[in-house]
């Protein structure tokens, strides 16, 4: 799974990195997203990239209220084409989740323990969203997103069952093409990024408040 993540990047860098427009102007410096809260991603307009601010939980347009954000901040790669939550962003609202690390829990002991996991080189994590658009009560359309996760890649399996799909970079386009709807050639994205070279080391559990924020929560645990 996928439940917390680091934005270090201003946007700006974030739409340099991916050719886009930067529509967000956001400072970066997010540390602790947690799912509700707002986050950039990469989505297709027409024939322009965009860099943009929607919030983490996937809102489909028939929900009759937008708490169902707290259960599908992640979509499960065996079954996204076939979920009523998100069979239909699958098919023509994909988007990419541009992160710096994400966290990962681990019972030792009493302890529920973090960990960051970031690359080794510190280049991005492009990770693989859903989205789509909902209207609130007062007519307001609220734009939200879905992470897709996998089963674990080997280096992460001792940690957890699941992990987020990472996108490498000529995967991008077509994820991010709503004219392709192929199950198939989508399906064919969404396995366990064996070849990404990542680092895995336990952070201070201050993490595990959302409402704690800095650069302290991606430090290196000493010892």
């Amino acid at each position: 799974m996928c439940g917390r993540f680091t934005q270090q990047r201003p946007t700006s860098e974030l739409a340099e990195i991916f050719d886009a427009d930067n529509l967000a102007a956001d400072p970066g410096g997010h540390y602790n997203v947690a799912p509700t809260d707002e986050a950039s991603v990469v989505v297709q307009r027409d024939d322009r990239r965009a860099i943009t601010r929607y919030h983490w939980g996937l809102v489909p347009h028939w929900a009759s209220e937008a708490k169902i954000a707290g259960r599908t901040f992640n979509a499960r790669a065996e079954t996204v084409a076939v979920t009523p939550a998100f069979r239909d962003a699958f098919r023509r609202r994909r988007c990419l989740v541009p992160v710096d690390s994400f966290y990962e829990w681990r019972r030792e002991g009493e302890v529920r323990q973090p960990y960051r996991i970031v690359r080794e080189d510190d280049t991005p994590l492009v990770l693989a969203g859903l989205w789509a658009g909902w209207r609130d009560p007062d007519g307001a359309v609220r734009r939200t997103f879905t992470i897709v996760t996998t089963r674990a890649s080997e280096r992460l399996a001792e940690l957890h069952d699941r992990m987020p799909v990472i996108l490498p970079p000529d995967a991008w386009a077509t994820w991010l093409d709503p004219q392709l709807a192929d199950r198939g050639e989508l399906q064919a994205f969404l396995e366990p990024a064996e070849d990404v070279q990542l680092a895995v080391y336990p952070v201070v559990r201050l993490v595990n408040n959302v409402r704690n924020d800095g650069e302290a929560l991606i430090e290196r645990l000493a010892g």
